[in-house]
């Protein structure tokens, strides 16, 4: 299968999916210190595990559920992205309501954000080789990893800098760029939608299985490989979101502006719908558990 043109138009695709990115990347980095990054070094243990299981375990699950549902190739790349893509923010939320490490969440939002330059695009280069026959339109090329580094890392840093720079100005902007960043989700995710509808109606139970299923074994995976390594509870917790809870929004843009393939960008769009259910429910057996070991 060849790689379809982008069916959004094109200062959608080329002005605002980069902006709305940046709007929930500048965010994010108004929420970050060069402490958060020191942090790791108090909780290596915790920290090393997480990152292995959300760059090496997680796409091997991944490239096994879409290979079992056997979904189209355009597809099956689009998952694979996900499964690439950092923690998102939201996973903070959830640690913090379930009794989690939040500043382990923040550690490893902030270095997957940084590995993400490197990772998403092998992972995406390794996919299309794969499932796409080495398609030449996508890979390894450096200006498209040029672009994952300005999409992912110069908001980010400039989000820093104004909150070392401007502490109170960056307190008072945090709450708006948040309720700004979930609305540029769903709008987002809408657009996605929206632009694939007939791929969406066709495929939509098989992409809703395996991204339930995705995020249902992430979460899990996530919390119980560092319990059983002998992490702590707290900690424990914090993985299970951050790898469970995945920055859709970064793989819909990268999809769509980037790769230039706005099929790709259907699975991340109904798991970004999709995840807040598994979530849920592991909020709530970690409450009930919680509140039966008090």
């Amino acid at each position: 299968m060849t790689l379809a043109a982008s069916q959004i138009d094109s200062p959608v695709v080329t002005i605002f999916l980069p902006l709305a990115l940046a709007v929930i990347m500048f965010g994010l980095g108004l929420t970050l210190t060069i402490a958060d990054f020191k942090r790791v070094a108090k909780v290596p243990k915790a920290a090393i595990i997480a990152l292995a299981v959300q760059i090496l375990v997680l796409p091997a699950i991944c490239f096994g559920l879409v290979l079992l549902f056997a979904l189209p190739n355009e597809l099956a790349v689009g998952m694979m992205l996900l499964a690439a893509a950092p923690g998102g923010t939201t996973a903070n939320l959830f640690s913090h309501l379930a009794g989690g490490d939040v500043a382990l969440n923040i550690t490893l939002t902030a270095i997957n954000s940084v590995l993400a330059v490197v990772t998403l695009p092998l992972i995406v280069g390794l996919s299309v080789a794969y499932f796409l026959d080495g398609d030449e339109n996508i890979g390894l090329q450096p200006q498209k990893m040029l672009q994952v580094f300005a999409i992912v890392l110069v908001p980010v840093a400039i989000g820093m800098f104004v909150h070392a720079r401007y502490s109170a100005f960056a307190a008072r902007m945090e709450r708006p760029v948040k309720i700004a960043s979930v609305a540029i989700l769903v709008i987002v995710v809408v657009l996605a939608l929206i632009g694939n509808f007939e791929a969406l109606s066709e495929h939509v139970l098989t992409i809703g299985a395996v991204a339930l299923l995705l995020c249902s074994l992430s979460l899990a995976i996530g919390y119980w490989i560092p319990k059983l390594a002998g992490v702590q509870r707290r900690q424990a917790i914090a993985s299970g979101f951050e790898i469970g809870i995945h920055n859709s929004t970064l793989a819909i843009t990268i999809a769509i502006s980037v790769i230039g393939n706005d099929e790709m960008a259907i699975p991340p769009a109904i798991y970004g719908v999709l995840m807040y259910l598994p979530a849920a429910v592991m909020l709530r057996l970690l409450r009930r558990q919680e509140s039966v070991e008090a």
